[in-house]
């Protein structure tokens, strides 16, 4: 079994916990509406997706 040769020290540990980045998710306008809304995703204010009414929104 692999056992490590070293103690991983808080600083280490600290920089390898510390480089995920916080992104703010990709927006792309409606084609029928132009109401901004994630890609490949129904547009929640319309209910079109790829130019056909998949939801009936009132």
């Amino acid at each position: 079994m692999a056992v490590p040769k070293k103690k991983v020290g808080k600083c280490a540990q600290a920089h390898r916990r510390a480089n995920w980045k916080a992104t703010l998710p990709t927006l792309v306008a409606c084609s029928n509406c132009k109401e901004m809304t994630r890609p490949h995703v129904v547009c929640a204010s319309c209910g079109y997706y790829d130019g056909k009414q998949v939801i009936e929104r009132k």
